[in-house]
């Protein structure tokens, strides 16, 4: 029965592709018909390309074009129908998506032989990612037109997790190794979500897939810009109200302030535990009774805007450089950490949102076992992963395909 399957899926693809290949150079030839060559170009004559589809390999015959001084010429027809190299765009496509989902390329090669009879080597795939890719990195990070949003609250989080690199890409970095080196570099994860609604209970709801990323490896002042590009794309005016969640870093604080001013800063509520614990840690053993008691008593506390009690009881017992060096977190957040008062406003205070971000966008792909990267190589994964995750992988695709469609044009498009 499998074996019947697969000869039927054989058969229905070879008069399928015959049909498409006959169909794709009737529109080269329109095409290569009505291209009107930029000044300096000359026409050569016709060059044959081997072009890979979803259903096989096809052979175009294409006008091809130089120009003096460049090394580069132009085919018209490539650009029109948005070939990327030797693939079809609709073939293009499901490359970059197997390529980035997928723990790894050689499993996006094995995955599309054996589900869609495709086969295309796992370095084929790395080479179309990459080439694409570039283009990727530039869409998140434009600018773009504002679109509507009448949710109650805007979300806006982020947070930094490292990946793993080769070893030319952390030559001399500082890092946590116990030599002092460093093994990763830091890329930024941005998340955007929203809000209509609470439950019964009063619970903040997040509107189901309303979540969109940004990543970046430049700085946090240039993922700064990003994330305040993508939140303004998503709306961000038209929000009753905007929320930054953020884990306390004070590199995040700072983006918060140049690039979202005026609105509501919450230290995530679980790092404000985290750091709980170090200063519980300091007065008693982890398995002492009074370190469990006291706990429960300050998570009260945080819960309802009590952080200035914790700083004050907390000095109070046990004085020390130490004890004031733990408290220094609370004591510079104590504006963002009155939890109380923001579940009141129906806010969320925890950035699991962009946690769970961190693991799924980044870690489920670059942090495999074994695996280092470039950074390029990297960057181009993960905004391909961003916009999938984002629900944007149409609207990428239609925008790279009218960019392609532009190179035939003799004036460039109006912005």
């Amino acid at each position: 029965m499998q074996r019947l399957e697969v000869l039927l899926r054989t058969a229905i693809f070879k008069p399928t592709n015959a049909l498409l290949e006959a169909l794709l150079q009737e529109a080269v030839d329109r095409l290569d018909a009505a291209y009107a060559p930029k000044p300096g170009q000359v026409r050569k004559g016709r060059s044959a390309l081997q072009v890979q589809g979803i259903f096989g390999l096809m052979t175009l015959q294409r006008d091809y074009y130089y120009h003096a001084g460049k090394a580069e010429g132009h085919f018209p027809a490539d650009a029109g129908l948005g070939l990327e190299g030797a693939y079809t765009p609709a073939l293009a496509r499901l490359l970059c998506l197997e390529g980035a989902d997928e723990s790894s390329f050689e499993k996006a090669a094995l995955h599309l032989h054996e589900v869609g009879g495709i086969a295309v080597e796992s370095r084929q795939i790395q080479r179309v990612v990459q080439r694409v890719g570039e283009a990727a990195v530039a869409w998140q990070q434009r600018e773009s037109p504002a679109g509507p949003c009448d949710a109650e609250v805007m979300y806006v989080s982020g947070d930094g997790t490292g990946v793993p690199m080769r070893a030319a890409e952390v030559a001399g970095r500082a890092g946590k190794q116990s030599d002092g080196s460093a093994k990763t570099r830091q890329v930024y994860l941005g998340c955007v979500f929203t809000q209509h609604r609470l439950d019964a209970e009063g619970h903040p709801i997040r509107d189901h897939a309303s979540t969109t990323y940004v990543s970046s490896f430049e700085t946090i002042s240039d993922f700064g810009i990003w994330l305040r590009r993508e939140a303004l794309r998503r709306g961000m005016g038209g929000a009753k109200e905007t929320v930054l969640l953020i884990d306390g870093a004070s590199g995040l604080e700072k983006l918060g302030q140049d690039f979202f001013p005026g609105c509501v800063q919450i230290v995530d509520f679980y790092h404000a535990l985290e750091h709980l614990e170090t200063v519980l840690a300091l007065l008693w053993e982890k398995t002492a009774p009074e370190y469990q008691r006291q706990r429960r008593r300050w998570i009260k506390l945080l819960l309802s805007d009590g952080v200035s009690k914790i700083i004050q009881a907390a000095r109070g017992r046990a004085p020390s450089e130490a004890m004031d060096k733990a408290l220094g977190y609370f004591e510079h957040n104590v504006a963002r950490m009155q939890y109380g008062s923001f579940r009141r406003r129906g806010f969320f205070i925890g950035s699991g949102v962009i946690e769970a971000g961190c693991k799924t966008v980044v870690g489920a792909r670059c942090k495999q076992s074994g695996m280092f990267w470039s950074e390029p190589g990297a960057e181009k994964i993960l905004a391909f992963r961003c916009i999938h995750l984002s629900q944007r992988t149409d609207a990428f695709w239609k925008d790279r395909l009218n960019a392609r469609a532009a190179e035939n044009d003799l004036l460039p498009l109006a912005a």
